[in-house]
C-alpha cells in the first residue's frame, strides 16, 4: 500500500510539476535575509557522533549559522536530542527512548557506533570507531567532556549555544499520538521563551497545530501533508510557517530547483534544503543548490560545504539581514527546470519502520577527512543570523 501511494504521488507530481497557483504571502519573514546558512544536519553526523554536544561545538567552531536536531520524549516527561525512537543505532544500549530517562539517556555513549565519513555503522572491526568510550573517559578528547558525548536535553542544548540558532525537529515512535504527545512537551517548553531564533517542523502536520496552538510565537517549517499541498498546487501553507525544508529529490522526482526557489520567494517562504539520503553530501552536490538559491543547507558534511561557500565566495548571514544575491534577484522571466546532476535513486519517505536509518554516505577521503580532534584554541567566532528553523520531511 504504502508502495502504490508514493508511486501515485510520483505519477501526480510529474503531471503537475510546480503550479503557479499563489500561496498566502508571508509578510517580514526574518528567515529570507538569512542567506545563505550551513544549518548541520545533527550536527554533521558524517564528521561527528550525530545529535551530541562533541558535534554542535565542532559545526558551531567550523563557521555553521545554526544547529539541526531531533528531539524523542523520554520516560520521565523530558525530550532527549536524538534522531531515532530506539538508542539502538547510535548507543552502547538497546530499546526506545522513552523507556529510558533523561538521566539514563545521559550516561549512554552516543559516539559508540560512530565512524568517520559514514556516520553511525555497526559491525566495523573496533579500529573503525575512534570515538568509542568518550562518554566513560575512555578516550580522551581536547577541549571536551565526557558528557559531550552522551544523549544531550533539549535544555542542555539551548543552555550551551544562547545565542546560536536551533533547527528542532518533532519526531515519536511511529504513531500520530507519539509525535502529538512530543509536540505537546515541546510546545509547553517553549511558550514562555523569549528566543526567536528557533524553527519547529515535523514529519506530522498534526503536531505541528498543536505545537502552534501552544506556542504561536514560535516560526515553523511546513509538515510533511502542507508541503506536497505547495507543491502540487500553491495551496495557502498553516499559519506560523516561514520555511519549507525539502529533500532535493523525492521519490525520484527532483524538488529543489530556481523554479520552485523562486516560486517559495515570491510567496514569502524561506527554502532550506536537506540530503539524508535524498542526494549526495558531497561538494559538486553542496555547489549545484547554492546555485538554485536556496536559503540553506542542512549538510551531514559541515566542513565540506564551508569549503564550498569559500571556494565560491557565498555571502553568509550578516546581523540585519542579508539581501538575494545578483544572480538570485528576482526574475520574472521563466526559468527552466535545472537537471539532476546527482541522478540518485529513487527514495521512499514514509519508510515503514518508524526508526529508518539513513543511508551510508560514501566512505572518507584524502579530503574529507572526517572526524578531528578538537583545538584547545577558542575558534572564531562566526556571525550569527538574528533567527533559526527545522525541518518538515526529515527520515
Amino acid at each position: 500500500m504504502r508502495t502504490a501511494i508514493v508511486a501515485s504521488l510520483s505519477t501526480l507530481l510529474l503531471a503537475v510539476g510546480t503550479t503557479t497557483a499563489a500561496s498566502a504571502p508571508v509578510a517580514d519573514n526574518p528567515w529570507l535575509g538569512q542567506r545563505v546558512m550551513d544549518m548541520a544536519h545533527s550536527g554533521g553526523e558524517d564528521e561527528a557522533p550525530m545529535n551530541t554536544m562533541y558535534a554542535f561545538e565542532r559545526a558551531e567552531s567550523l563557521g555553521a549559522d545554526m544547529l539541526e536536531l531531533d528531539v524523542q520524549l523520554t520516560a520521565d516527561g523530558d525530550l532527549a536530542v536524538i534522531h531515532n525512537a530506539t538508542v539502538d543505532d547510535s548507543t552502547d544500549h538497546t530499546g526506545r527512548v522513552d523507556a529510558y530517562t533523561m538521566d539514563q539517556l545521559r550516561a549512554m555513549d552516543a559516539a559508540h557506533w560512530f565512524v568517520p565519513g559514514r556516520s553511525t555503522v555497526h559491525d566495523d572491526p573496533s579500529a573503525s570507531y575512534p570515538l568509542r568510550g568518550a562518554r566513560h573517559g575512555d578516550v580522551s578528547v581536547d577541549g571536551h567532556e565526557p558528557s559531550d558525548f552522551g544523549v544531550a536535553s533539549l535544555s542542555d542544548v539551548l543552555e550551551r549555544f544562547p545565542d546560536t540558532p536551533v533547527n528542532i525537529e518533532i519526531k515519536g515512535t511511529g504513531t500520530p499520538q507519539s509525535f502529538l504527545d512530543t509536540a505537546q512537551v515541546l510546545g509547553e517548553r517553549l511558550q514562555g521563551t523569549d528566543r526567536r531564533d528557533l524553527i519547529v517542523g515535523s514529519f506530522s502536520d498534526e503536531a505541528l497545530v498543536r505545537f502552534h496552538e501552544l506556542a504561536p510565537a514560535i516560526d515553523m517549517s511546513a509538515g510533511q501533508d502542507a508541503m506536497i499541498g505547495y507543491y502540487l498546487s500553491g495551496t495557502p501553507l498553516p499559519d506560523g510557517v516561514v520555511a519549507l525544508q525539502v529533500p532535493i529529490t523525492y521519490s525520484g522526482i527532483r524538488v529543489v530547483t530556481r523554479d520552485f526557489v523562486d516560486r517559495a520567494h515570491r510567496d514569502g517562504y524561506a527554502v532550506h534544503a536537506w540530503f539524508s539520503g535524498s542526494a549526495p553530501d558531497d561538494a559538486a552536490t553542496y555547489a549545484q543548490v547554492i546555485g538554485t538559491c536556496v536559503d540553506a543547507l542542512m549538510p551531514a558534511r559541515p566542513s565540506v560545504l564551508e569549503e564550498v561557500f569559500d571556494d565560491l565566495g557565498t555571502e553568509r548571514p550578516v546581523p540585519g539581514g542579508t539581501a538575494p544575491r545578483a544572480e538570485c534577484a528576482p526574475d520574472t522571466s521563466p526559468q527552466p527546470s535545472d537537471p539532476d546532476p546527482t541522478d540518485p535513486q529513487p527514495t521512499d519517505p514514509h519508510p515503514s519502520d518508524p526508526q529508518p536509518s539513513d543511508p551510508e554516505p560514501t566512505p572518507p577521503t584524502a579530503e574529507d577527512p572526517g572526524v578531528d580532534t578538537p583545538s584547545t584554541d577558542a575558534p572564531q567566532e562566526p556571525e550569527r543570523p538574528a533567527v533559526v528553523q527545522t525541518d518538515g520531511w526529515v527520515l
